[in-house]
């Protein structure tokens, strides 16, 4: 409702547009007029940002009007001094085309095809490709623990840390809850090692290398102390494991089998034509 008053407000206002009765509007009110072209409230609503106040929805509305004129203007003046407009109107045409093929292509590929792969056929392309799988960043499995100076039980935390027993683990998820500033638990998935060193005061020429190299650190600096236990390392270049790489081996299955189908509606709808003599060659 503020909107649609803040609109009203300006196109009574700020414009005072009065249309000739030889345009037809078909039922839009019109804010603005240039050299015939109307830009119209519904138009200008249909763009506005929501939710926006009252003072940033005028602000939006009178720049968008003033780019609205100015690149009508621009249009016309271009018309009448561009010559090779057939070409033009070519291009133009050719997009078209190509845009009304792209919507058609991608309905057929919404209703007639699924990315429902069975895990056993992402497995399958994954080992049968794993060239393509390379990681171009470091990334590791363990467990990361931060808490204050002050907390207490330390040394059971010094020891909890370093171990994958369930013990040690459940121990620290109860410990986490009243005692830890940061907790993560990663051993079952591969993260980016980068997540992790941006949680820590770590400096070091290379901290990936430091990393793999100590895969216990214990870090300290003036509020907190910070655990970190690394199970598994894989490095940059080296290859993605595969529950890392299985949203890249679904996004291949699903390309390819796109390009298949579309491919395979083109040869049909061409043995069609075929068939109906609707293709005739004059050469």
């Amino acid at each position: 409702m503020r909107i649609y008053t803040v609109v009203l407000l300006l196109s009574i206002t700020f414009f005072c547009i009065s249309c000739s009765e030889k345009y037809n509007h078909g039922g839009k009110t019109p804010l603005v007029e240039v050299n015939g072209n109307f830009l119209y409230k519904e138009d200008l609503l249909g763009v506005m940002p929501v939710p926006i106040s009252s003072d940033d929805s005028v602000l939006f509305a009178e720049h968008y009007i003033r780019n609205w004129v100015d690149n009508t203007l621009l249009n016309d003046k271009a018309k009448k001094n561009i010559a090779n407009n057939k070409e033009i109107e070519r291009l133009v045409d050719n997009y078209r085309k190509s845009l009304i093929i792209h919507s058609y292509q991608q309905a057929l590929i919404n209703q007639k095809l699924t990315k429902d792969i069975p895990e056993s056929e992402l497995q399958e392309y994954y080992e049968n490709n794993k060239n393509l799988f390379k990681l171009d960043r470091p990334i590791i499995k363990g467990l990361f623990i931060k808490v204050p100076l002050n907390a207490p039980q330390l040394a059971n935390v010094r020891k909890w840390y370093k171990s994958q027993t369930q013990d040690a683990i459940d121990n620290l998820e109860k410990y986490q809850f009243q005692n830890a500033v940061n907790y993560a638990y990663f051993y079952e998935n591969w993260i980016p090692i980068s997540e992790v060193l941006d949680l820590m005061p770590l400096e070091v020429d290379s901290a990936e290398d430091y990393i793999n190299k100590n895969r216990q650190i214990e870090l300290k600096d003036s509020a907190y102390y910070y655990f970190l236990n690394v199970s598994d390392f894989r490095g940059n270049g080296e290859e993605e494991p595969y529950e890392f790489a299985r949203p890249d081996v679904v996004d291949l299955i699903v390309n390819t089998r796109q390009v298949d189908f579309l491919k395979q509606v083109k040869e049909d709808l061409y043995q069609q034509a075929v068939k109906q003599n609707k293709i005739i060659y004059n050469y």
